[in-house]
C-alpha cells in the first residue's frame, strides 16, 4: 500500500505519523506508527477521535486474559501499548496478537520489585516520546488455601503482586506523568468480588483486593490536583487461565450465585477498563466499578 508521511501537529505530540488513504480506513482499526529509540507504534485512522488516540498505556499482567484483551482494545482505540509481565514471552504474545501492522513493546517486568518497576520508567523516560498516559493494573497472583491451612508464603506473595505491585506502579508512573506534563493520566486498578464478599480459600486474594480498594480511593484523592484520575475495575468470576483451574463444582456454585448465569468474558471487563482509562470517564475518580453480572 501506498502511505504518505506527514509530522503530526503538536496536538500529537510532534510525532511521526504515517496516514493511509481515508479509503482504508475503518471505525475503531486504528493504525499508527512511532518511532523513538525501540519504541514504535503504528498509527492509522480516519477517526483521530479514537478514545485513546495517541496515548501511551502501560498495561501490566498483559500475558494473557483480561490484561492481553485489555491490550486489544487499547490497540483498536488507537492507543501505543507497553505489554508488561512477569513472563516476557507471553507479554510478546499479546503484542503479535495485537491488530494488523501494529507495532508495540512487550517488558518482562516483577511489579513487585521497586529494582525492575524504575527501570522500566527510566526506559520509558530515556527515550523522545510522551510520557504515559494511562496505567491499568492489571498484574494478580492467587495462592488459595484455607486459612489454617496457608503459609506466610502464600499470603505474602499474593499482597506482594495485588497490593504492593499497585502502589510501585502507580507511584512510579504518576511521577512520571507529573514530570512530563501529563494532565489527563488515568490510573485503572483491579481488585475483585472477592474483595467484598470474601472467599473460602482466598483469604490472601480478598484481603489484597479490598486493600486495591482503599488505595484507589485514597490516591484518587490524591493525585485529582494533577490532573490524575484513579479508578477500579471490579470483575466477577471471569473466564481466564486464573480461573481454568477451578473444580468444576466450584465453578457452578459460584454461577448458581450469579444473576446472568455465567461467567464474564475477558473482553467485557476490557471494556469497562478501557472505558476508565479515557477520556470517555473525564469525570470519574475514586470510583470501584462492578462488573459482577449482578
Amino acid at each position: 500500500r501506498q502511505l504518505r508521511r506527514i509530522h503530526a501537529s503538536e496536538a500529537h505530540g510532534g510525532i511521526l505519523c504515517r496516514l493511509a488513504p481515508a479509503a482504508h480506513h475503518t471505525h475503531r482499526h486504528v493504525r499508527s506508527y512511532l518511532r523513538a529509540e525501540g519504541l514504535e507504534v503504528l498509527k492509522m485512522s480516519a477517526y483521530a477521535s479514537a478514545s485513546l488516540w495517541n496515548k501511551l498505556c502501560i498495561v501490566t499482567g498483559a500475558g494473557s486474559g483480561i490484561g492481553r484483551a485489555i491490550c486489544r482494545l487499547i490497540a483498536e482505540e488507537g492507543g501505543a501499548v507497553i505489554a508488561a509481565d512477569r513472563n516476557g514471552r507471553a507479554a510478546e504474545e499479546t503484542i503479535a496478537s495485537l491488530t494488523s501492522d501494529l507495532a508495540h513493546e512487550a517488558v518482562s517486568i516483577d511489579v513487585a520489585s521497586k529494582t525492575t518497576v524504575l527501570e522500566l520508567m527510566r526506559g520509558i523516560e530515556s527515550r523522545k516520546i510522551p510520557g504515559p498516559s494511562v496505567l491499568i493494573n492489571c498484574a494478580g497472583v492467587t495462592r488459595d488455601n484455607f486459612l489454617l491451612k496457608m503459609d506466610e508464603e502464600s499470603f505474602t506473595d499474593v499482597l506482594n503482586v495485588n497490593l504492593k505491585g499497585t502502589f510501585l506502579m502507580t507511584q512510579a508512573v504518576a511521577h512520571l506523568m507529573i514530570k512530563k506534563g501529563i494532565t489527563d493520566g488515568s490510573v485503572v486498578n483491579f481488585s475483585s468480588v472477592v474483595a467484598k464478599h470474601g472467599n473460602m480459600g482466598q483469604c490472601n486474594y480478598a484481603a489484597s483486593k479490598a486493600g486495591v480498594e482503599a488505595f484507589t480511593k485514597t490516591a484518587a484523592k490524591e493525585l485529582a490536583q494533577y490532573g490524575i484520575r484513579v479508578n477500579a475495575v471490579v470483575p466477577g468470576f471471569t473466564a481466564t487461565p486464573m480461573t481454568a483451574t477451578v473444580p468444576d463444582k466450584v465453578i457452578q456454585k459460584l454461577l448458581s450465585l450469579t444473576p446472568l448465569r455465567r461467567m464474564a468474558r475477558p473482553e467485557e471487563i476490557a471494556e469497562v477498563a478501557v472505558f476508565l482509562a479515557s477520556k470517555r470517564s473525564s469525570y470519574i475518580t475514586g470510583a470501584c466499578i462492578d462488573v459482577t453480572g449482578g
